[in-house]
């Protein structure tokens, strides 16, 4: 079982569940299935499909928006999988001004890069090297990266994200 996203009554993405408690929440009447896993499950009394997007029939009021947890995926996520440097499929993350140099760990400073570009920058400052950063690393903003920030993206949740400022390429 991978996950479901779960929508506010406002279609907003809230985060995600496991299968069987979105299940649990659309027999209870407490959401509605929008898109189908296409696995069908079997019981006694007939068959259901397992949900892949479920919307909250009432809405519910979430007081604190956190921010997006820096982490692995999520920067992957943010950085369309690419290296900032090269383009190649990023392998590592990188401090673009390093730890060793005073730079933090903050979304502003770490960006996802290839084994060869990070082997090659190692403690270097951009400027030595006369490279460029492709975007500027900022923090995500926005419900559906927190959803993105897990790693778990699915296909079917894209048009349910992309209000949201997630484009195909990045789910």
């Amino acid at each position: 079982m991978s996950g479901t996203l779960v929508l506010n009554a406002t279609y907003e993405p809230l985060g995600v569940v496991s299968e069987r408690r979105a299940l649990i929440l659309v027999l209870n009447s407490r959401a509605t299935m929008i898109e189908d896993t296409g696995v069908v499950l079997h019981f006694t009394g007939g068959e259901i499909s397992l949900p892949s997007v479920i919307k909250l029939n009432r809405y519910v009021r979430v007081p604190y928006r956190h921010a997006v947890p820096l982490s692995r995926r999520a920067l992957f996520a943010r950085d369309g999988g690419r290296c900032v440097y090269c383009t190649a499929p990023a392998t590592s993350i990188d401090h673009v001004i390093p730890r060793s140099r005073g730079g933090g760990h903050t979304w502003e400073n770490v960006v996802s890069a290839c084994h060869k570009c990070n082997h090659l920058k190692a403690d270097k400052p951009l400027k030595d090297l006369g490279w460029r950063l492709r975007s500027i690393p900022r923090e995500p903003v926005g419900a559906a990266w927190r959803v993105l920030g897990t790693g778990r993206a699915d296909a079917r949740w894209v048009p349910y994200l992309e209000p949201f400022g997630v484009s195909s390429a990045t789910a």
